[in-house]
């Protein structure tokens, strides 16, 4: 009987299409950070691990507007409201031994202070207050994020908005934020997206910036 002879490759040698993704079971967490280091900061994979499950994953070109889109809309409303951020992109969050996201943008808002100056986070680090995903309906990323503790998850997909909140430890579908009280979010960011194709993103948020300007006076 002829021995068979597992074939390893560097995960880095992998070729992903765009909007493509691979699961890999059965990943140690040392195994995980390997791979993390493998890949490098710069790259446009991004990853998601928990309970030895690694999903690897590849955004489409057309994932990066609404991406940006987002993250400039939770800015210029946070500054509407008076309330101070620290914005950590698409920092790899994790929790030791157990999981690991990287979000499309995240912000610290009640935890801002803590985080102001801070270049590398340090195993005492709160995790983010709000976590925004383009694109993504992964089992396995939101199982991160509910390992990891972010009490707000946005995940934006097909032209709709769904508010994740982690309650006693799972994640429930909600209406509304509790950072944004009374915004009515599920409508306004699916609208401000289309409208953006419609006329550019510098447009759309330029009229955003000036109804919400009037809204909040």
């Amino acid at each position: 009987m002829t021995a068979v002879t597992p074939v390893v490759k560097p995960v880095s040698q992998m070729q992903l299409a765009p909007g493509s993704a691979v699961t890999i079971p059965n990943v140690s967490w040392q195994e995980f950070e390997s791979i993390l280091q493998e890949l490098g900061e710069h790259r446009s994979a991004r990853v998601a691990y928990s309970q030895g499950t690694l999903e690897i994953m590849v955004p489409l070109p057309e994932h990066e507007k609404p991406k940006e889109l987002i993250s400039d809309f939770v800015k210029i409303l946070l500054k509407a409201m008076g309330k101070r951020y620290e914005p950590f992109g698409s920092t790899t969050f994790k929790r030791e031994g157990t999981a690991g996201v990287e979000p499309d943008a995240c912000f610290y808002i009640q935890n801002y202070q803590r985080m102001i100056g801070r270049r590398r986070l340090q195993a005492d680090d709160p995790p983010p207050d709000l976590a925004i995903e383009t694109d993504v309906t992964s089992k396995t990323t939101l199982e991160a994020y509910r390992a990891i503790g972010v009490p707000e998850v946005w995940i934006y997909e097909s032209g709709k908005l769904n508010i994740y909140l982690l309650s006693e430890g799972i994640y429930l579908k909600s209406d509304s934020s509790p950072n944004f009280a009374n915004i009515q979010l599920t409508q306004i960011i699916p609208a401000l997206v289309e409208r953006a194709w419609q006329v550019g993103s510098f447009q759309a948020l330029e009229e955003f910036a000036e109804a919400i300007a009037q809204t909040i006076k």
